[in-house]
């Protein structure tokens, strides 16, 4: 049996001690101490045993602490599933909307339909449904590439008394174009626009922004043309999108033009439209007018924010100038700005290519004490000392992860899994691959495939199947009404 019950271990007793120390009658702690409190729980104990622990702990929730926590554990559904489900049998507890959105993209991410939809029934009879509910299981389904059970949801609306508006109509689209379905959302436009809905400049900016990334730019002129000759004038975030798709598809010179022609109709460019400028003369090398475009837009007083001086950061490891690079940070500092994880990703990601790796590891050690690293933060760490066969170290960025109490997700438990497959170690990978499950995680086809291959070299395949049984659980994907 690979399970491992780590309630009984002496994390859990300390726990169990700290939470009689704080009885229900005591006054209501900080927010944030009790989110830690909850947090460390979580971590350290498997969901089946989490029922039992948050009881004798004496922890009361209140609705903005089950929030926190909630959007802390989104990448681990099951267990904030769990979690979710004690709070809710909680006296004097009421779950928020925002707590049952939270809840249901977390279900949504690992494919449980079924509990989504009964959620979706809950909130249903406590009368919290909005137009966002259905949004968000419209971008879930999309990215799944279930597009038709995403047109579906917007079709059942009125059945939930939540009649589809311009606003679910717009989320429709926008779901279907980030899911590079934009031919489904063109028809689905085409067919609804004047007759069921008079589209707004953001109808046509999410069709324009994803025939730009289809990418199709003559479809994505053909649009903008289309919107003006309906009489429905650009926004600023219209002239963005246009920026934007003018860059990805390599004519800079051409969205410099956008740029100066919306200046000239009154609309001053965004400190979106510069990053987007910057970063695009990285990526072509031409780090100088990069450098004049941010000193531009400071002469011009657009307030500059973190994504800008990402953007700076990003163009001077373009060319390898990281000394530049560092500058940038210095000077976010110096103006107030923080750096965020975005800002860490950037140089850990340019260094890690160059084979810099001990550099990209003091930059993660300096940067995570400035801001909270994500997932891909802690990935990259983690595969990069697997691939430098310091498994130990990999470990201990896990371990780190932990005490940050950061739940982990696909890809980092996968880069973990993997490096420790390469390296023989099938029991270790085995037990991180069922606290994977447990957390209602699927592995995916190809760290799965590589962990039974290495349990069949060890002739081990009982324990191949039996984790093949606890995924096929996970692989149930019903469309419940």
């Amino acid at each position: 049996m690979i399970v491992r019950n780590r309630c009984h271990s002496r994390p859990f007793f300390r726990f169990m001690l700290f939470g009689r120390l704080h009885s229900s009658g005591e006054p209501v702690q900080d927010s944030s101490d009790v989110t830690k409190r909850v947090c460390k729980i979580m971590m350290s104990c498997p969901k089946l045993g989490l029922d039992t622990v948050l009881d004798q702990s004496g922890i009361r929730v209140s609705e903005e602490v089950a929030e926190k926590v909630l959007e802390r554990f989104e990448n681990a559904g099951m267990l904030a599933h769990r979690f979710f489900e004690w709070a809710g049998k909680q006296r004097n507890y009421e779950h928020t909307v925002r707590a049952y959105h939270t809840m249901i993209e977390s279900m949504a991410k690992i494919r449980q339909y079924e509990i989504m939809w009964d959620l979706v029934n809950a909130m249903r009879g406590k009368g919290m449904l909005n137009i966002e509910t259905f949004c968000i299981i419209m971008r879930k389904y999309a990215r799944a590439q279930k597009v038709d059970e995403a047109v579906y949801t917007f079709n059942i609306m009125k059945k939930y008394d939540v009649p589809p508006n311009l606003a679910a109509f717009n989320g429709l689209l926008s779901a279907l174009c980030k899911s590079k379905n934009v031919r489904k959302a063109q028809e689905i436009f085409d067919t609804m626009k004047n007759d069921q809905f008079c589209p707004d400049p953001k109808s046509y900016s999410i069709l324009i922004e994803g025939w730009g990334r289809a990418p199709n730019l003559p479809k994505a002129r053909e649009i903008f043309n289309e919107m003006v000759d309906s009489g429905c004038k650009p926004d600023i975030v219209t002239y963005g999108i246009m920026v934007d798709i003018l860059c990805k598809a390599g004519r800079t010179d051409e969205a410099v033009g956008v740029m100066n022609e919306m200046e000239l109709r009154g609309c001053e460019p965004t400190s979106f439209i510069y990053s987007v400028l910057i970063h695009t003369y990285g990526i072509e090398n031409r780090i100088e007018d990069g450098i004049d475009t941010f000193l531009q837009m400071e002469r011009n007083g657009v307030k500059v924010d973190v994504a800008v001086y990402n953007s700076l950061i990003s163009a001077f490891c373009k060319v390898s100038k990281f000394e530049n690079a560092y500058k940038v940070v210095d000077e976010m500092d110096k103006k107030g700005v923080s750096p965020n994880s975005r800002t860490c990703n950037i140089l850990i990601n340019s260094l890690i290519g160059r084979g810099e790796t001990d550099e990209a590891f003091k930059v993660f050690r300096k940067l995570s004490r400035l801001c909270e690293p994500d997932a891909d933060t802690y990935t990259m760490m983690i595969k990069m000392f697997c691939e430098r066969d310091e498994l130990e170290v990999a470990h201990k960025v896990w371990r780190y992860m932990e005490r940050k109490q950061f739940a982990p997700s696909l890809h980092t438990f996968s880069a973990l899994i993997n490096g420790l497959c390469d390296k023989g170690e099938a029991s270790r990978a085995c037990v991180l691959m069922e606290e994977m499950m447990e957390r209602g995680i699927r592995p995916g086809r190809h760290t799965f495939g590589k962990l039974r291959k290495l349990l069949a070299k060890e002739e081990r395949e009982d324990v191949a199947e039996f984790l093949q049984a606890k995924m096929n659980l996970l692989v149930k994907e019903p469309l419940c009404d």
